[in-house]
């Protein structure tokens, strides 16, 4: 007998159980908003410019430069700003399985065991209670407000993945951009290094020449000042080159230091412009774009559950509890029960309508920022493809200038040393050569940030390895 209780009991359970799985299943046809996510404008056909070259998922390969991949690959796994992303995601992510647990009934058990003891006048007594029970509920999602909830947790984790990927990109661009701004600096180093042996071997000339009275004392101290001038700027290139490797340093989740102090960097040349697609298809494929596409979403499947809340829920709950004086007749007394509970809003002074509208408000506010961040990226790339185009036209008018200063400076210092002209000539060539010498290595350098800021606004993300979690000292 105590069995073929033991077993219906346990069947009631198993049933109410079985019965609320199928209100899960039935809930699951229950449709939730998903509002169309597009700009208020219409995208162009094309931008001004189209390249050739395919440009890879990892869009600094474009550039051909060994030592940058290598700075890079590393510092995607070491920095700190990319393993907070990661973190950022990993919360989404455990925030959205805890929003969908709502989903699927919750069973707990319980336990108890009790002793008792009774002081009697002679001796005293002992009492044994023990009771175990088990406990099913469950809300019937009937408008899906639940499941509205438990989507826009699954789309805030897709946004979060994309934040990663912005990240990404970000950190690629500023470790990109740093180390070429080393590279020109440690190249500027030599050139002023350069220029100094040329102004100290003036500076002797002209020394030699007022020994001999053919020069007054003010250009032997005209040239010590351009000695000295050159001087200084080298002493603020090796400041530049100092904070610069430190800077890189930080972005490579290292301690700041003189890393690359015997590393030889260059300026690369750049290669053929890459093949831009139309602005519909760049636009899809940018993280910052497409995150901005999930916020959206989440947004809006937040305004979905809002409308829900404003009406009835049902509840079901089951349990199954057993009492006993002791352990071995535990399982001969049994209570089970179903019930069903309905509950709804009677007057909440606004409260839920009020609730919904701010909902809309927002949905219509990340609608808006997700119309402006298309504009901007459209922008970007239109600036990108522009501002290179200018300034390889710059960066060549600045060489053929360059061209010049070195013929005007070689003839001038020989017409010089015949006699045939002062030195305030060969002063102002020398200065106007080697000020051009510096900027066009600068504008070289900036040729390349352009080139970084095209590749930037066109790339979408690539494959990341996940970092493995850390493991917190007690």
């Amino acid at each position: 007998m105590r069995q073929q209780l033991l077993r219906f009991n346990w069947f009631l359970v198993l049933t109410t159980v079985c019965g609320l799985m199928l209100f899960v299943g039935l809930n699951g046809c229950t449709q939730t908003r998903l509002c169309q996510v597009k700009p208020s404008f219409e995208l162009p056909k094309a931008f001004s410019l189209k390249g050739d070259q395919e440009l890879p998922k990892k869009w600094w390969q474009s550039l051909n430069d060994a030592q940058l991949d290598s700075v890079i690959e590393e510092s995607l796994g070491n920095n700190f700003t990319i393993r907070s992303a990661w973190d950022r995601l990993t919360q989404a992510e455990q925030t959205a399985i805890k929003a969908g647990a709502d989903l699927y009934p919750s069973v707990t058990y319980r336990g108890h065991a009790e002793r008792i003891r009774v002081e009697g006048d002679e001796d005293a007594t002992y009492t044994s209670d023990y009771s175990a029970s088990l406990i099913v509920g469950y809300e019937v999602d009937l408008w899906g407000r639940i499941k509205s909830a438990h989507q826009a947790a699954i789309l805030d984790t897709e946004a979060a993945q994309e934040n990663v990927s912005a990240a990404a990109m970000t950190l690629t661009a500023t470790i990109s951009k740093t180390w070429y701004q080393l590279a020109e600096a440690k190249q500027k180093e030599k050139i002023i290094e350069r220029q100094i042996q040329t102004n100290e071997k003036i500076l002797e000339v002209i020394r030699v020449q007022f020994r001999q009275a053919q020069v007054a004392a003010a250009d032997v101290f005209s040239q010590e000042r351009l000695v000295q001038s050159s001087r200084g700027q080298l002493i603020r290139v090796k400041e530049n080159i100092a904070v610069l490797q430190n800077k890189l340093s930080i972005l490579m989740g290292k301690t700041p230091g003189p890393w690359w102090s015997d590393t030889s960097i260059e300026l690369i040349s750049l290669s053929q412009l890459p093949k831009i697609d139309v602005p519909s298809v760049v636009i899809q494929r940018r993280p910052d774009v497409i995150r901005s596409y999930k916020i959206v979403q989440s947004a809006d499947q937040l305004l979905a559950s809002a409308i829900a809340d404003q009406y009835p829920t049902i509840s079901l709950s089951a349990g199954a509890e057993t009492y006993a004086t002791r352990p071995v007749d535990l399982f001969d007394h049994w209570l089970a029960n179903l019930a069903a509970n309905l509950a709804g809003p009677l007057f909440d002074a606004g409260y839920r309508k009020a609730e919904v509208k701010r909902r809309l408000a927002i949905v219509s506010e990340r609608l808006n920022d997700y119309s402006q961040l298309v504009l901007e990226a459209l922008r970007e790339t239109e600036d990108a493809i522009s501002q290179e185009n200018y300034q390889r036209l710059y960066l060549e008018s600045l060489q053929k200038e360059l061209a010049l200063a070195r013929d005007v400076y070689d003839r001038t210092y020989q017409n010089y040393l015949k006699g045939q002209l002062d030195y305030l000539r060969v002063l102002d060539a020398v200065v106007t050569m080697q000020d051009l010498e510096q900027n066009e290595l600068t504008a070289r350098r900036v040729l390349i940030e352009r080139r970084i800021d095209l590749c930037r606004s066109i790339a979408g993300g690539w494959p990341l390895q996940r970092p493995e979690n850390p493991k917190l000292s007690k």
